[in-house]
């Protein structure tokens, strides 16, 4: 849990440091290379459950086949994500309003190292090895700030946001240590039809499914007020955005301790319902903590974290906290449905995150309609969520 604090409050370092430097209008360029990374990180984050899943369930003869299959799958997403951003960075830039589409070329040689280091990651939490897990996390984070840094520091006459997106692309090669071979290693032996790949696949295009889903509710709005708004607008907002997701990082703690624990108990065929309720009630603290603060001292918190050029955002965050901490304790739910096979809540999340979609499209008048369009649509979320757990406990 303090491994996992350290590196969260080391990335949040990183934006922050990112914003005060840059200033709302080259923040604005910045966030949105790292809210497209964050989007993409949907089958990054997939394959490392799926490889956490199945690391538990599989012997270790059929964990072997499992990783060389999963390896090879990896790659050929990573290789043709990363084309497609190459070949439409252009389009890209035009769409975002970026000072340079070679942002995005850099960001796309990247991919295909960061669904490896996934599967790395996933590895070693399914063996619950929690220490080199938090390696990895550790030597990414502190990579992607030291280079980042130090580049902006002695190299000032490039493009920040090139100079960001080679922080990223170096710091993935540093997520991979320690690396485990046992992931590409050849093996000879002829008893991978032993290995269930369709579970496998269906397993792994529901969680994709699910992932994609919250990337869209958590960062479709970054970049819809990168397209409707100038550059200065769209920077305040990336600021009153991640001052409001505190809660959301520290929920997505909380969810890597939860998934292994719920399949483990699935598995000896113990009651899982216990440890989702204490996680439950964390979260619901956390919340209610945080958008209290923000509602009190709003101008304090801006002015600390993002300095005063920051604080015309100062006003909308309690109600940004309140829309994040409502999609915080929505997919604790949702996490625990779908370690447990239950799939109808990861479908009615898609439906919702299109919704919130449609609803900015629709309302953007002002960054304050945005919000509110968001505490809508996760209003809507939770009560869903909140519905079908109640009757699916009813019904056992």
């Amino acid at each position: 849990m303090l491994t996992i604090l350290f590196v969260n409050a080391g990335n949040y370092l990183y934006n922050l440091l990112l914003g005060r430097i840059l200033g709302p209008s080259g923040f604005a360029d910045a966030a949105i290379l790292i809210t497209l990374l964050l989007v993409l990180s949907f089958i990054g984050i997939t394959f490392q459950v799926t490889a956490t899943k199945y690391t538990v369930l599989l012997s270790v003869t059929q964990s072997h086949f499992f990783l060389k299959f999963i390896f090879k799958y990896a790659m050929l997403f990573g290789v043709i994500l990363g084309c497609i951003v190459a070949v439409f960075s252009t389009q890209l830039q035009e769409i975002f309003k970026t000072k340079t589409s070679l942002m995005f070329i850099l960001f796309g040689l990247g991919l295909p190292i960061y669904f490896i280091m996934s599967i790395n990651r996933g590895l070693y939490q399914g063996k619950n090895d929690l220490r080199n897990l938090s390696k990895t996390y550790y030597f990414e984070m502190l990579c992607r700030l030291i280079v980042t840094l130090l580049l902006l520091y002695f190299l000032p006459q490039i493009q920040s946001s090139i100079i960001i997106s080679l922080g990223i692309l170096i710091s993935f090669a540093f997520g991979l240590i320690p690396f485990q071979k046992i992931i590409y290693c050849k093996n000879n032996k002829t008893l991978s039809n032993n290995l269930d790949k369709k579970s496998i696949i269906t397993f792994f295009a529901l969680t994709a499914f699910y992932e994609l889903t919250q990337i869209i509710i958590n960062n479709s709005d970054i970049m819809l007020v990168k397209h409707y708004f100038d550059n200065e607008k769209a920077g305040l907002y990336a600021s009153l955005a991640l001052i409001g997701r505190v809660v959301y990082f520290v929920a997505w703690m909380f969810v890597m301790l939860l998934l292994p624990k719920v399949i483990h108990l699935k598995k000896k065929g113990e009651d899982t319902l216990p440890i989702l309720l204490k996680y439950v009630l964390y979260i619901v603290c956390l919340s209610t903590i945080i958008v209290l603060g923000t509602l009190l001292f709003p101008e304090i918190v801006v002015q600390l974290m993002f300095g005063k050029k920051y604080l015309p955002i100062a006003f909308l965050l309690w109600k940004y906290a309140l829309a994040t901490s409502i999609f915080a304790i929505a997919n604790i739910f949702t996490y625990y449905f779908l370690s447990i096979n239950k799939y109808v809540p990861v479908i009615i999340s898609a439906f919702l995150g299109l919704t919130q979609i449609i609803l900015i499209v629709l309302y953007h008048n002002s960054i304050e309609q945005i919000v509110v369009m968001q505490i809508i649509a996760m209003t809507a979320l939770l009560l869903f969520q909140l519905f079908f757990f109640f009757f699916n406990n009813n019904k056992k």
